[in-house]
């Protein structure tokens, strides 16, 4: 049950935050920053990469790499070579994962290695793996972590995550915001660089500033009725998400927060890009998880027992392309089964800006879920 009281009260929020998820979303900003400096000092504006690599591989632990290669494919266009590379184990133990290179890999490729941890010794070997086969190896890790020194023997090129002091109190959740953020931005300015996608220092720098403005808006301050990730999720409160994503952008943002409400807060969702969501979902809506599927609710006994899981439907959306929109279907199809429906839209920037609002309103709507519900 959610206690929706403590979304009102900032001083049992942070006294409930154990894992430090409302600073990590409140400093993603700051994270961008540090990040980009971080990368900067390690030379990546000063590299002059001959064309553009044939493949970029990304090797890392948990939702963060997950979320990386995601959001770098996403932004690279049609045709990416980003490719994820997933982990083999016995269990998710930084001991027990490893990762290989396709047969193919070679020196005209790129390996990214992105991780919180950096004591994985399966990341130590694909690097050295990759180094044998002439492939570029970039790291973004812990500094002084032992990948640290395997990078730099296999004459890789690391770069020190953002890192701030608290992250070492709890173990770090793959889903955290400051996680994310912490990781990503050296590897969008690596890959500015190769040409491989847009993401200049001033575009990076309008991100930063982005998402101070969303933390000025979203957080433990800012009373619920005008704060949109509190709104969001209390609305989500017992009920099934069914995310709802239209536009490039809102894809990525639309997986994470899935993943995010998974990790954080134990809640299950689905989550499918219009139009095809619309036949997709179509009878998971008209079944019984329908808001009127469940006629005796009303007459439930409201302490003793528990209420019947609904769905309800958020729909992220950046700006669709050329005016075309399957906003209104989507409207029509959920309200037709009697099941409400939350709307994101991000104000108009550049899609690195849309990208990051969309990802920091649902961080902090996940976040606040995952607080109030007591996970």
């Amino acid at each position: 049950m959610l206690d929706e009281t403590l979304l009102d009260s900032p001083e049992r929020l942070t006294d409930a935050d154990r894992r430090g998820l409302l600073r990590g979303a409140a400093e993603a900003g700051a994270r961008v920053r540090t990040a980009a400096r971080h990368a900067a000092e390690a030379g990546v504006g000063d590299l002059k990469p001959d064309g553009r690599p044939r493949a970029v591989l990304i090797a890392g632990p948990g939702a963060a790499a997950t979320h990386a290669a995601d959001l770098l494919g996403t932004l690279a266009g049609a045709g990416s070579p980003v490719t994820r590379l997933a982990p083999t184990g016995v269990a998710p133990a930084a001991g027990a994962l490893r990762w290989e290179l396709p047969g193919w890999t070679g020196s005209v490729d790129l390996l990214l290695i992105a991780t919180p941890d950096g004591t994985e010794p399966g990341l130590a070997l694909l690097a050295e793996q990759a180094y044998r086969r002439g492939c570029t190896v970039v790291a973004v890790a812990p500094a002084r972590s032992p990948l640290s020194e395997s990078v730099s023997a296999s004459h890789g090129l690391f770069i020190p995550m953002a890192t701030a002091p608290y992250d070492h109190d709890e173990p770090l959740a793959g889903a955290a915001p400051g996680v994310l953020w912490a990781l990503l931005t050296p590897l969008l300015a690596l890959l500015d660089r190769t040409g491989l996608l847009e993401a200049p220092p001033e575009a990076v720098e309008k991100v930063a500033d982005r998402l101070d403005r969303i933390a000025e808006r979203c957080g433990p301050a800012i009373v619920t009725y005008s704060n949109p990730a509190k709104t969001l999720a209390a609305e989500l409160a017992d009920s099934l998400p069914v995310i709802w994503t239209e536009g490039t952008s809102a894809g990525p943002a639309g997986r994470r927060f899935a993943a995010a409400l998974a990790e954080l807060s134990g809640t299950p969702a689905v989550v499918s890009e219009l139009p095809e969501a619309l036949d997709a979902h179509s009878t998971l809506l008209a079944g019984r998880l329908a808001a009127g599927a469940d006629p005796d609710d009303f007459f439930r006994d409201r302490v003793e027992e528990s209420p019947a899981l609904h769905a309800r439907v958020v729909l992220l959306r950046d700006r669709p392309i050329g005016g075309l929109t399957a906003a209104p279907a989507a409207r029509d199809l959920a309200l037709g089964h009697d099941t409400p429906i939350s709307e994101l839209e991000p104000e108009a920037g550049g899609e690195l800006e849309t990208l990051a609002e969309l990802i920091a309103i649902t961080d902090f709507a996940a976040v606040y879920l995952a607080l109030a519900s007591g996970a």
